[in-house]
């Protein structure tokens, strides 16, 4: 049968040839891969950048929306973080930024997005969930954040704006709603949560 007999010395040649030429080739997809998920990550904090959010979340509403599947958003940011940048420095609040964004991996599912969207705004996006698990999730953020010190800073709190997913979104304005959700919580005096339809 073929499957018995002995490979020629050509054919040995053959393959090694193959083998050679596919080997930096394959380096290359290896290294390609690498940068790509450099890329994709904040430096400073390690999470998913505002370039991978704004790609995810575009991709995450559009197959939400093909197989109507539920989709929520929170888009958060740190209470007074510009005076604890003016009281402890810039590297310090780096230092509490990136305390931040280990306690948000701590509490995220496996599935949700988290993603440093500029400054000291975050955004998770998660799929299969609804505003109420956005709410949860803001809940166990805030207690990871709030429940001891960051760096050179005391206590930390967290405004969010949460969504879950509409008719008629599309990624900009499902990110807008949460965005502006975020602004009315701040503006409602800080340490809070509000839906972008308004609820609490």
């Amino acid at each position: 049968r073929g499957a018995d007999r002995d490979i020629s010395d050509e054919e040995v040649a053959a393959i090694e040839e193959v083998a050679k030429r596919a080997g930096p080739a394959i380096e290359n997809a290896r290294r390609f891969r690498e940068a790509r998920q450099l890329a994709d990550l904040d430096a400073l904090t390690g999470l998913h950048n505002r370039r991978f959010f704004h790609e995810t979340l575009a991709r995450e509403v559009a197959r939400a929306q093909r197989y109507e599947r539920s989709l929520a958003l929170i888009v958060f940011d740190i209470d007074d973080f510009k005076a604890i940048n003016d009281k402890v420095g810039h590297l310090a609040g780096d230092a509490v930024l990136a305390q931040v964004a280990e306690r948000v991996q701590s509490v995220v599912r496996g599935s949700d997005v988290a993603c440093r969207v500029g400054g000291d705004e975050f955004a998770v996006i998660l799929p299969e969930s609804t505003l109420q698990d956005a709410e949860q999730l803001y809940r166990r953020l805030q207690f990871a954040v709030a429940s001891r010190p960051a760096g050179a800073a005391e206590r930390i709190h967290l405004s969010a704006g949460i969504a879950d997913l509409g008719p008629t979104d599309d990624a900009v304005s499902f990110f807008e709603r949460s965005d502006e959700a975020l602004y009315r919580a701040k503006d409602a005096g800080k340490g809070q949560v509000v839906a972008a339809n308004g609820r609490r």
